[in-house]
């Protein structure tokens, strides 16, 4: 059975809300992205589920697909203040994929447990025919939680 979720984690010495403030930014996003795909974005912090902001991607960086520059939008679909995000992602290519991406924060001795995972157990079959997933390597969601302490402990993007 192959699993259709990557989950990581990662203790930060900061408190979940600090955390938290960085995932609801969509500048917060660019900042920890490891995969250099995010190149920037647009529109104001969320505050609920469906809030949504647009992400300028370039997939250049994977170097797996001819994509080029292109826009996402960045749809929350779980919001719980300090303690998780998700959310989907919609662009260009039909149908639309649907998978997760998101964290939960738990505050512990020393600062807060952050799991990052991505989830693609609920992608379209047509997604899920073409056997194109994981995009993002458990090494990626990794590199982005370091990325994502270093954030945080320098006062935010």
């Amino acid at each position: 059975m192959t699993t259709e979720r990557l989950e990581v984690q990662r203790t930060i010495e900061a408190e979940p809300a600090a955390i938290f403030r960085v995932l609801c930014d969509p500048q917060g996003h660019v900042a920890i992205d490891s995969s250099g795909m995010l190149m920037d974005a647009t529109g104001e912090p969320v505050t609920a589920v469906g809030d949504s902001f647009v992400v300028h991607m370039d997939r250049e960086a994977l170097n797996d697909f001819p994509m080029g520059r292109y826009d996402v939008t960045v749809t929350i679909t779980t919001l719980v203040p300090d303690r998780e995000i998700a959310w989907t992602i919609v662009g260009q290519i039909r149908p639309p994929i649907g998978h997760v991406y998101g964290y939960t924060l738990a505050p512990v001795d020393g600062g807060t447990l952050v799991t990052s995972y991505y989830d693609w157990s609920s992608i379209d079959p047509v997604w899920k025919e073409a056997g194109i997933f994981p995009v993002i390597s458990e090494g990626a969601l990794r590199a982005t939680l370091g990325i994502l302490a270093r954030t945080v402990t320098r006062g935010g993007p």
